[in-house]
């Protein structure tokens, strides 16, 4: 297959992930952003496995298999089971309006290729970009972890920042594969964390709307 070939979809792939970025921030629905998330780590596989192809690297088709069947479809099931089990309420309520998180957003995007593009440009143009939409899909993550206020959708933020990292990561040769195994246990960790976390702030506070911790704080009259 020729190098222009291998560029595009590898192209095509990683802005798929980016996309599903945005996506995570203009959902108003808990399970349109944890159906949204799946999309992007469903992606995000494809891209490692395109990787693995274009790099000859076998050990990064494991990482595929990490991001498909933890991320694509462990994780979101996980979510939806515990939105369901503690009846958390399904519209999520943002920080800032969704018009203002998009332009944001994009600002971060243009910001990502500002930075990592002039710092790359001895790597090759498949790695530049790559790596550039690896740090977008990182700020994205951030920004909608600063942007919503129900602990569910903080938590897709901060997977979505990880699958940024993982993009970054597969896009560079040599990624060892005690890498992939430190990813895969590090996402079991956290979700069984995340599982706690809930259901004591449901207990406590009977929502998972972070404004109540502020209100129980005494940051809001």
């Amino acid at each position: 297959m020729s190098q222009a070939m291998n560029y595009d979809v590898a192209h095509l792939i990683g802005a798929t992930v980016l996309m599903a970025g945005f996506g995570l921030l203009y959902q108003r629905r808990l399970f349109a952003v944890l159906n949204t998330f799946s999309f992007q780590a469903l992606a995000l596989a494809a891209a490692a496995a395109w990787q693995a192809h274009v790099q000859d690297a076998p050990h990064l088709y494991f990482t595929a298999g990490i991001a498909l069947v933890f991320k694509a479809i462990l994780v979101p099931f996980a979510l939806h089971w515990l939105v369901e089990k503690l009846g958390i309420h399904r519209t999520v309520e943002t920080a800032l309006s969704i018009g203002w998180t998009m332009i944001i957003g994009v600002a971060l995007v243009a910001l990502s290729i500002l930075l990592v593009l002039p710092i790359t440009a001895k790597a090759a143009a498949l790695t530049r970009e790559s790596l550039a939409l690896a740090m977008s899909v990182v700020l994205l993550g951030m920004l909608m972890m600063i942007t919503r206020q129900n602990a569910v959708t903080q938590v897709v933020g901060f997977m979505a920042l990880e699958n940024g990292l993982i993009l970054a990561a597969v896009s560079a040769k040599g990624m060892p594969l005690v890498v992939e195994i430190s990813v895969a246990f590090s996402v079991l960790v956290a979700m069984a964390l995340f599982g706690i976390f809930f259901f004591r702030i449901r207990e406590r506070f009977d929502s998972l709307d972070l404004q109540y911790l502020e209100t129980f704080r005494g940051d809001r009259q």
